[in-house]
């Protein structure tokens, strides 16, 4: 079971303000109160009828895509649990969903069988579980396959779809400041199901989220101010606070949160400024550049202003002549109701465009793939996995095993199932890599070479492929002369048969040796070449029938060139970082796909994007495309990350890997946070994704 590990960022991000608070306080500005009375006042469009409990916490818009008049609101209404309004504000029927303190809505999902659906989310707090319903023309229907309960008080909910891969994840803040993001996925017989991916931890209570197009999630802390960070759980959180009371534009607590998408130069956040009685506005393009306060009236003129707005929702599609521009939903719980304000009449109180949706962008030409296994987690915290060779069984596949590093503390045997066989604790092993058929004492072994930066040095083992445990056969220490031993990979020479291996360092440097047995069993370097880069350098593999070696120069390209030790150091740029988008720098591991007769697959870690890159093995080696791996929620297995390390094999190892695997180190293992580890990703799936050949 993966253990659950808080990613705290408050109080340490809180201490930095004067560096990070983006809406500064700015030279027209002046205390909370002065700024309160000045508000612009915008009356609503429209309102709600009180709900029929009196009580109200949060509202959203449905709208319907055939014909916008006919769009609806949804309400909380306390113990009456979820009422259904016209646009005329006149109620039209009632749900029964417990107690709900927030809900959201993500339109356009798409389920398993080709489904689409407008999914709502729900906080209920009668018992702190998340309630999940599809919105259809009869109105609500719960869909949630079981209880999904938080575990804590959950204050506001905001849901989040995946550019890449359209999963639906959704983002709980709570009472006790945490942030929970869980992700939704079909659990069949038109049931819905949820697992949790990971957890953000802020000192004080939050009251609302939302995530805009950009990927990126507001969080209102409510003393503390607006937090952005990142959505998506395969990137950094990257938490900055973009406004705070007392030093910003928020007089003492922030509530309600909303974000406007009007095209470029136009995308706004709206925050409620409770105790002030205002909603402000940031830009979102600059940073969360404050753009100018407004008050909330009901509708008509001489109605007094909402004296504190609670949560917000937003549309930015047009909704008929009332709205041309969209429109903001603002709680009233004074007037136990919602009040629809048009985004348009905001914008003219203030004098900004409000501007018009732009178009959805197109999702990035990135294949998805999921990894079918992943490893018992490394047993050092931090960055510890890095690199793994795979060893395939000849006559019994699903005995084929992974051999990884744990660059803090060793290395790991695992088995096709991801579980530990063995673990060697034998130094900071950062990169390995094996041969087949190397003759120690008149018989063929599996040779196992890892670079040791514990004692700068060249570990050395043989695969006991019966015992299925690594055997030390170093003759002693065989040093690298390195500063810091990193990238790793061997080489068999076609026609001597001859093994090298070569290491590369933290000085621009790399060295090649050659690996021979000794009379008494056991295997010594003996130094043959020495190479030569620019910058730091980091995966390689080596092509052994036409005896090339690759090299990633993580900043700059993919070299090719000879791993014959006398032929020279003569590059050639396979892949430059410069001259493909769809690659951004660090290029980390690598490994070949074999297709026989000198064809095939090189593919490459692209860790800037967490993405992959394939380009093929012979004639001008063009680059065919480019994979992630993202999450499998059915299977309870997160995507890859920040990958340093990786192999791939053509060779059979096992049901759901006959055609060969690529296991890759996985730099953030969420779902949920947990230590890093390595996932298992089937051929067949990457084949099937970019149209490959299989062997």
């Amino acid at each position: 079971m993966k253990s659950k590990h808080a990613l705290a960022f408050g109080i340490a991000a809180a201490l930095a303000l004067p560096v990070i608070v983006a809406g500064c306080r700015s030279q027209e500005g002046d205390a909370g109160a002065d700024k309160a009375a000045a508000a612009t006042l915008v009356p609503a469009t429209g309102q709600t009828e009180p709900t029929a409990s009196g009580q109200t916490n949060a509202a959203i818009l449905v709208r319907d895509a055939a014909d916008p008049a006919r769009a609806q609101l949804i309400a909380t209404a306390a113990l009456g649990g979820l009422e259904t309004y016209g646009v005329d504000g006149k109620r039209v029927a009632t749900t029964p969903a417990g107690e709900v303190a927030a809900l959201d809505i993500a339109s356009g999902v798409r389920l398993g069988g080709g489904r689409v659906a407008d999914v709502v989310a729900a906080v209920d707090t009668t018992g702190n579980f998340l309630r999940l319903f599809q919105k259809t023309g009869e109105g609500l229907v719960e869909v949630g396959a079981r209880p999904l309960p938080l575990g804590f008080a959950g204050e506001g909910i905001c849901l989040y779809q995946h550019r890449l891969d359209g999963s639906l994840h959704a983002f709980i803040v709570g009472d006790g400041g945490e942030v929970d993001q869980q992700v939704i996925f079909d659990a069949g017989d038109g049931k819905l199901d949820a697992r949790p991916v990971r957890r953000i931890s802020l000192p004080s209570p939050l009251k609302q989220c939302v995530v805009d197009n950009n990927g990126h999630v507001f969080a209102s802390e409510e003393t503390v101010g607006i937090w952005r960070f990142n959505a998506d759980p395969e990137a950094d959180v990257s938490a900055t606070l973009i406004d705070a009371p007392r030093l910003g534009h928020i007089e003492e607590e922030v509530g309600g949160l909303a974000v406007h998408d009007g095209g470029e130069g136009r995308q706004w956040l709206f925050a409620s400024d409770a105790t002030a009685g205002r909603i402000n506005i940031y830009d979102r393009a600059k940073d969360g550049a404050y753009l100018g306060s407004f008050q909330v009236s009901a509708p008509g003129e001489g109605a007094e202003a909402v004296k504190e707005p609670g949560l917000l929702f937003a549309d930015s599609r047009p909704l008929g002549t009332d709205f041309p521009a969209g429109v903001l939903l603002v709680n009233d719980e004074d007037g136990a109701n919602t009040k629809l304000v048009s985004l348009a009449a905001i914008g003219k109180a203030l004098g900004l465009d409000p501007g018009k949706p732009a178009p959805a962008a197109a999702p990035p030409k990135v294949a998805a793939v999921t990894a079918r296994v992943e490893t018992v987690p490394a047993g050092s915290y931090g960055d510890a996995a890095d690199d793994p060779a795979i060893w395939a069984h000849p006559t019994d596949p699903a005995r084929s095993l992974v051999i990884a590093t744990d660059k803090k503390a060793g290395l790991y045997v695992y088995d096709m199932q991801g579980q530990v066989v063995q673990f060697l604790p034998d130094g900071k092993m950062n990169n390995v890599d094996l041969r087949e058929g190397f003759d120690l004492g008149g018989r063929p072994v599996v040779l196992v070479t890892a670079s040791n930066r514990t004692d700068k040095s060249i570990a050395i083992y043989v695969l006991d492929t019966d015992k299925r445990q690594l055997v030390n056969v170093a003759d002693g220490v065989q040093p690298t002369g390195l500063g810091d031993p990193y990238g790793l990979c061997m080489y068999r020479a076609a026609g001597s048969g001859d093994t090298y291996v070569f290491i590369n360092g933290d000085d621009t440097a790399m060295r090649q040796w050659r690996l021979v047995p000794t009379a008494d069993g056991k295997v010594r370097a003996e130094h043959v070449r020495d190479l030569a880069f620019d910058s730091q350098t980091e995966g390689c593999v080596v092509d052994d029938a036409s005896g090339t070696l690759y090299v990633n120069e993580e900043d700059v390209a993919l070299w090719r060139l000879s791993a014959d030790p006398v032929a020279g150091d003569t590059k050639v740029a396979v892949a430059r970082v410069a001259d493909n988008p769809a690659m951004k720098d660090d290029l980390e591991g690598i490994g070949m796909y074999d297709l026989g007769d000198g064809r095939g697959y090189l593919v490459f870690s692209s860790q800037g994007n967490d993405t992959y890159a394939v380009y093929r093995r012979e004639g001008k080696q063009e680059y065919l495309g480019s994979f992630a791996v993202v999450a499998d929620p059915a299977r309870g297995i997160d995507g890859i990350s920040e990958t340093d390390g990786l192999e791939i094999t053509s060779r059979n190892l096992g049901p759901g890997f006959e055609h060969g695997a690529m296991v890759a180190q996985d730099g953030r293992n969420v779902m949920p946070v947990e230590n890093q580890n390595y996932k298992y990703v089937s051929w067949e799936d990457i084949a099937k994704a970019l149209g490959l050949e299989m062997r």
